[in-house]
């Protein structure tokens, strides 16, 4: 019987930082430092200063995963000077190399990994947001697929060890799988009647993904949803109908920090004070 060999691991990743941080421009009060209230009053999640800036975190974990490349997707000229900037300054000795793709608009997820198609290796990688850290199982899980895949979050863990509120999480898109593990549908912000919203365990997709090239097909046949917006949940279900994607659910219970808004920046900066990042 002739065996079939497993997927080589995934080592470059895509990570989604052009997004405007609308809700993190958004003033609450929350205690900031003058360097932490001038990243947020431009939405500047990704480079949110705490000990290093929150990307080098991210990056640190992504290199523990075996990650050696990443693709920063960003916005055009003025808004990337300080992050292209801040690169190029302390690229000597990094794990993970950082290149630079460029979304023109802000046009949606689908549109952001799109813009990545010309800068990523043909090859699988791993797709992910700049304002979460993820833990390192999940990463580390993910990179061995070697293909199609995501990761599914238990929800009441996110709320019992992220410190992420219960309604919160519910806005968060749900995660339907068939009986052999993969895939089946998405489901973003569904009401509370939703039939997966009221599964005694729901599985939270917070947008850590394994792609293969096949998905910058998917989302150039994307079109405008509802919110006018070109979402990669209709790019992955693009990519199982027309391309055969099976898109492997590795469930996982843990805590994902999510830097969305000024009212994250403490909590995230006490957790982070006990990482010593090597992106």
């Amino acid at each position: 019987m002739t065996s079939v060999a497993p997927a080589p691991r995934t080592t470059q990743a895509v990570i989604l930082a052009r997004g405007l941080g609308t809700r993190m421009r958004q003033a609450t009060g929350a205690a900031l430092d003058g360097n932490q209230a001038t990243a947020a009053a431009r939405g500047a999640k990704g480079m949110m200063p705490f000990a290093r800036p929150f990307l080098d975190y991210v990056l640190s974990v992504l290199g523990d995963a075996g990650v050696t490349e990443a693709v920063l997707v960003i916005g055009p000229p003025p808004d990337d000077a300080a992050i292209r900037e801040y690169f190029e300054s302390t690229k000597a000795g990094r794990r993970v190399s950082v290149r630079f793709a460029v979304q023109a608009e802000p046009r949606g997820t689908a549109d952001a990994v799109h813009a990545a198609r010309d800068v990523v290796r043909p090859a699988p990688f791993l797709m992910l947001n700049s304002d979460n850290y993820y833990p390192l199982d999940a990463c580390d899980s993910l990179a061995a697929i070697g293909g199609p895949g995501l990761v599914a979050f238990d929800a009441d863990t996110l709320v019992r060890e992220s410190g992420i509120e219960e309604e919160r999480v519910l806005r968060y898109a749900l995660i339907d799988s068939d009986a052999d593990g993969f895939l089946s549908a998405i489901h973003e912000k569904p009401d509370s009647s939703h039939p997966l919203a009221r599964e005694r365990q729901r599985w939270v997709s917070m947008n850590l993904w394994s792609f293969t090239p096949k998905i910058f097909d998917a989302c150039a046949r994307v079109t405008p949803s509802a919110r006018g917006e070109l979402e990669l949940a209709d790019a992955v279900a693009i990519a199982i109908r027309d391309f055969g994607e099976r898109f492997r659910v590795l469930p996982m219970s843990g805590a994902v920090l999510d830097l969305s808004s000024r009212a994250d920046v403490a909590l995230v900066g006490d957790r982070l004070a006990k990482i010593t990042p090597r992106p």
